[in-house]
């Protein structure tokens, strides 16, 4: 099955910065203190053992992500092993709320950095602005973010070399006595008591390893998956541990680690020693680049993890939709509202136990999906293959477990509480969409309301009764209802009431005379109603609001012109505030019978109402429906691949499966509507379905620039469609279309 892919994008240099940068980044500015505080001059010895424990998961994930290169990360792993249920929801859920809460701690940690610079700024308004900046950078495309860390990191890894090599050479820097002062502290405690100390701090700073997982989360935007992959991923954890124990060495061996208890400036309060001359601003400056480093790490990771969920249909369908530079800008927004949120908690401690504990669940059941799938797909190719299976991903699960029982109590019953809400969530959201489901094929078979045909002429009434008459045939409850508007002066005298009256009636009768044996011959219940008013639209939402069950409104497109191209037309109006769906019919030789249908399909609700309707007109015996996309020309081949896959993914949600009888058309065209003109001569259709423009700019259009051009041009009919929506609804969908444009 087609599905929407990312666009492969970063190369080797990318990815491993990618991981490196979103690795030590945060944590070693804020958390080196907490850590210390816990573990005294053990924590160094702590941070390494974290880096030797990780990595087995890290093997663990080098096999996955080049066996399965596309984005999700531990939730794809998951669904291949386990299946698309409650543990894969789980595991992507907590894996992006994860990241999300990693975000917030990083936002933090930039507020903080910069707050060195400009103590008057406040922590949680520039945490937050930080947060949409990124957000921003990351709709725009992820090359931006990509050549982002390779700057940012490289700058990052200079800084701290210095930092390093000037704290161990530097007669004020690291000091034997400085670093063992701490024993003195922890004196009498027994080896277990040693290890539990350590294990905390690893429990602590355990996200401070996984930045390797945003490059599993990416791998669809990887070149050359099975290489650049499993390289990124051992290297940048490599480089992390090796420069975090260092780090903290430096750190906790210049300022006694009483001192750096719960501080969240432990490297400029180290650098203030052996670094007088601009160290302090030098690490600031180095902080927020950190930090800023893993706010784009981590807001890259849990996006992608929002889009996979979103369109393996697991969160709701508007996440996975794509901007023009094909991301997943309404899974950014999400996840930059959420992290902002957060990030006004400012817990510092906290959020890096729930983000670490979180990452950790989800580190755990990637390693028994591995297991899982070494049994279940024994054939499958596996570029990289991890060494010493199966004791690798016992060893990486057995981690997980471990570091779980160390993590603070409170950040754990926080996630329990998370997961079981989500478990919550899982299964209501299954209940409805389980009824959804039902009641969309109740519908389907037994019917979706009255349909309304609005006629004016005799012939407009035939054509649209015949196309109405079509759409329901299948749906035994739904019945037509011919509705005709006798216009009548202001005000009518005694004398002319049974004269209107008269006419009234006899234009019913010939209504029903021509429209009867069309509702006969397919066994649809069909009534005729006649109404004298002073306004045909008065009329029309009259009997909209006496009738609720009403779901669509069908109009003839008047044969007159000059009547539809003024600014107050009745068309245009009950088009755009009728609420009911409302289509308009132009008629061109239906008579003849309907053999094949013509649906453009765009991005909006109107353009899947239109889908709906050609799949009822192709029922019972199925007629040719060919579904066209036009794009503009242009000399990105993937352009094509990527709308092929939308144009399938847009089919199958609103059909619920690609019928035989639908083809998907994508052709590149210099002119959309020359396009849809050539598609329909050389197709031969006999009708075209065709969703109204969302916003109408000029008033002297009805249906938009383009649906006006084919009302005059098209040779074959034509039906426009509009879906109604709430003003709410229309409000919201317009944002999201200016952010995808």
């Amino acid at each position: 099955m087609a599905k929407r892919k990312l666009k492969r994008q970063l190369n080797l240099l990318q990815v491993i910065m990618l991981g490196t940068a979103g690795t030590i980044a945060a944590e070693i500015f804020v958390l080196t203190g907490h850590a210390a505080g816990i573990a005294g001059p053990e924590a160094v010895l702590a941070l390494v053992l974290g880096g030797v424990l990780t990595l087995s998961i890290a093997l663990n994930y080098c096999e996955l992500a080049t066996t399965y290169p596309v984005t999700g990360g531990a939730m794809t792993y998951v669904g291949q092993g386990f299946g698309n249920g409650l543990i894969m929801f789980l595991v992507g859920s907590l894996d992006g709320l994860s990241s999300t809460f990693y975000a917030a701690l990083s936002a933090i940690g930039f507020a903080i950095s910069v707050n060195v610079f400009f103590p008057v700024l406040p922590i949680v308004p520039v945490a937050v602005a930080v947060i949409v900046v990124v957000a921003a950078m990351h709709i725009r495309g992820v090359t931006k973010a990509g050549n982002l860390q390779i700057v940012l990191g490289a700058f990052l890894l200079v800084v701290f070399a210095i930092y390093i090599i000037r704290g161990l050479t530097d007669p004020n820097g690291f000091s034997e006595a400085t670093f063992n002062s701490g024993n003195i502290v922890f004196a009498g405690q027994n080896t277990f008591q040693v290890i539990a100390r350590m294990l905390s701090a690893i429990a602590l700073t355990y996200n401070a390893y996984v930045g390797f997982e945003v490059i599993a989360d990416d791998a669809e935007e990887i070149t050359k998956p099975t290489r650049n992959i499993p390289l990124g991923i051992l290297l940048s954890l490599g480089i992390a541990t090796l420069v975090y124990s260092l780090v903290s060495l430096v750190t906790i061996g210049t300022v006694p680690f009483q001192q750096l208890a719960g501080s969240e400036t432990a490297l400029t309060d180290a650098a203030a020693r052996f670094w007088p001359n601009g160290g302090i601003q030098i690490m600031a400056a180095a902080g927020i680049v950190a930090t800023l480093t893993s706010v784009n790490s981590a807001m890259l990771s849990a996006t992608r993890e929002a889009f996979t969920l979103s369109r393996e249909r697991v969160w709701p369908r508007v996440f996975s939709r794509l901007s023009r530079w094909r991301t997943p800008y309404a899974a950014i927004i999400l996840i930059a509202l959420i992290s902002a949120l957060v990030a006004a908690i400012g817990v510092v401690d906290f959020l890096s136990y729930i983000s670490s504990a979180g990452y950790m669940f989800v580190l755990f059941w990637a390693s028994l999906a591995m297991l899982r799938l070494r049994k279940d797909q024994p054939n499958i190719e596996r570029p990289f293959k991890v060494p010493f299976y199966p004791l690798t991903p016992y060893l990486a699960a057995a981690t997980g477990v471990l570091i779980i029982a160390f993590a603070d109590p409170k950040a754990l019953l926080f996630l329990g509480a998370v997961l079981a809400g989500l478990s919550v969530v899982f299964w209501v959201s299954r209940y409805y969409h389980t009824r959804s489901e039902l009641q969309q094929k109740l519908e389907h078979e037994e019917g979706g309301g009255r349909i309304l045909v609005a006629a004016v002429h005799q012939d407009t009434a035939v054509s649209l009764t015949r196309l109405a008459a079509q759409l329901v045939d299948q749906q035994e409850d739904t019945s037509i209802c011919v509705f005709s508007v006798k216009k009548t002066p202001f005000k009518l005298s005694e004398a002319q009431v049974p004269v209107f009256v008269q006419e009234q009636n006899s234009l019913k009768k010939q209504l029903l005379a021509v429209t009867a044996p069309i509702a006969q011959s397919r066994n649809v219940p069909l009534y005729v109603k006649s109404k004298a008013a002073s306004r045909v639209e008065e009329a029309i939402y009259g009997e909209l609001a006496r009738h609720r069950d009403i779901s669509m409104v069908l109009l003839g497109y008047p044969k007159d012109e000059s009547k539809i191209h003024t600014p107050n037309n009745i068309l245009k109006e009950i088009v755009m505030t009728a609420q009911r769906d409302v289509g308009v019919l132009r008629d061109r030789g239906l008579e003849h019978g309907i053999r094949r249908v013509l649906v453009p399909v765009g991005n909006g609700p109107n353009a899947r109402l239109a889908l709906r309707l050609a799949r009822d007109l192709a029922s019972p015996e199925p007629i040719p429906v060919t579904a066209l996309r036009l794009i503009m020309k242009c000399d990105d081949a993937e352009v094509v691949e990527d709308q092929q896959a939308q144009l399938h993914d847009i089919v199958e949600l609103e059909l619920g499966e690609v019928p035989p009888y639908v083809e998907l058309k994508v052709e590149m065209v210099s002119s959309v509507l020359e396009g849809i003109l050539e598609e329909s001569k050389r197709g031969n259709y006999d009708l075209m379905i065709i969703g109204a423009a969302e916003e109408v700019l000029s008033p002297e259009q009805i249906f938009g620039t383009l649906n006006d051009s084919l009302l005059e041009e098209a040779e074959c009919s034509m039906l426009v469609v509009r879906q109604y929506q709430p003003t709410g609804t229309i409000w919201l969908h317009k944002q999201l279309k200016k952010i995808e444009e």
